[in-house]
């Protein structure tokens, strides 16, 4: 999903062109949140690392995320500076790799990293979720004339995707396939549309776009059946093939924002607005506010309460 924090040529070409697409959607949040009131050393009681600012890593991810002059936009941007605002802090942006994200809130240099990231329990074990702000369902990206529905339909195929990305260990998983493992998905998009590859696995916000801005590359989004139980059982890295919960990403110590983030993110499906960002740029409410039947459970016990119930509209 991510890049160095100085873009590369191929990655400055689909922010740019993704920047044309969702400009209008850009200019509404193209600052960073602040209040009038922020947060004084002396208080600064959500633990951030510099009172009263929020430090914020991402990378150009448009339209989830993307840096706008000193702030940044995108559907995580927009949820985060909503957020940020009710809770009196300033978005501080720092742009960064996906790799250097992750480590660096491990490592408290940032108070979060956002950007379509899923839950698991392995990254929970180094960091803080919050509650998904929203849902992500297996998008494919699949060359015009292409039609692939469920796993089986993948067998001896050439697949895509991002480095780190949960989708590298479900495509090592599936019999005869070869993974093909890009550094962003611009290689990913790249690749699919000379025919190197047969599928890419990426965040569906991201192909819809793509779609749009590069139609030359003639390609489609599609989504994956989801796997059974009893294939997963078998197969349980097939489970990132499933819908996936998003959320943002903190460090172990930051227990005072986590809560503060989860509660505002409920907040916000409560009163609709979660429906209205979404909707903004181009997704369907009830593929990205419902979650699967199964996401509770993979939750509870883990880093939530055994009654916890992950938000829905």
């Amino acid at each position: 999903m991510w890049t160095s924090r100085v873009p590369r040529p191929r990655l400055a070409r689909l922010v740019a062109g993704l920047a044309a697409v969702f400009l209008a959607a850009a200019c509404s949040s193209s600052t960073a949140s602040s209040s009038d009131t922020p947060a004084t050393s002396q208080d600064n009681a959500l633990g951030t690392i510099e009172p009263g600012v929020l430090t914020v890593a991402i990378q150009p991810y448009a339209p989830y995320t993307d840096k706008q002059g000193d702030g940044m936009s995108g559907l995580d941007a927009d949820i985060v500076n909503a957020i940020a605002a009710r809770l009196k802090l300033q978005v501080k942006v720092e742009v960064t790799d996906f790799a250097g994200m992750l480590a660096g809130v491990q490592s408290q240099r940032y108070d979060m990293t956002v950007g379509g990231i899923a839950w698991t329990a392995e990254r929970e074990k180094s960091g803080l979720f919050t509650d998904p702000p929203y849902y992500s369902p297996p998008a494919m990206a699949v060359g015009s004339g292409k039609t692939y529905q469920t796993v089986n339909d993948l067998k001896g195929l050439e697949l895509g995707t991002v480095e780190g990305y949960v989708w590298v260990k479900s495509i090592q998983e599936v019999p005869d396939a070869k993974l093909h493992a890009y550094p962003d998905g611009n290689g990913v998009l790249d690749d699919l549309g000379a025919a190197r590859i047969d599928v890419g696995f990426l965040d569906p916000l991201i192909i819809l776009a793509a779609q749009k801005a590069r139609p030359e590359l003639k390609i489609a989004t599609q989504y994956l059946t989801p796997p059974t139980d009893d294939e997963v059982k078998a197969h349980p890295a097939y489970d990132y093939f499933r819908p996936y919960m998003t959320a943002f990403y903190l460090p172990k110590q930051a227990t005072a924002l986590e809560k503060a983030f989860s509660e505002e993110i409920g907040k916000m499906y409560a009163s609709g607005e979660m429906t209205t960002l979404v909707q903004k740029y181009g997704a369907d409410p009830n593929q990205f506010l419902k979650p699967a039947p199964t996401m509770a459970k993979t939750r509870q016990g883990v880093d939530r309460p055994a009654e916890w119930a992950p938000p829905s509209i």
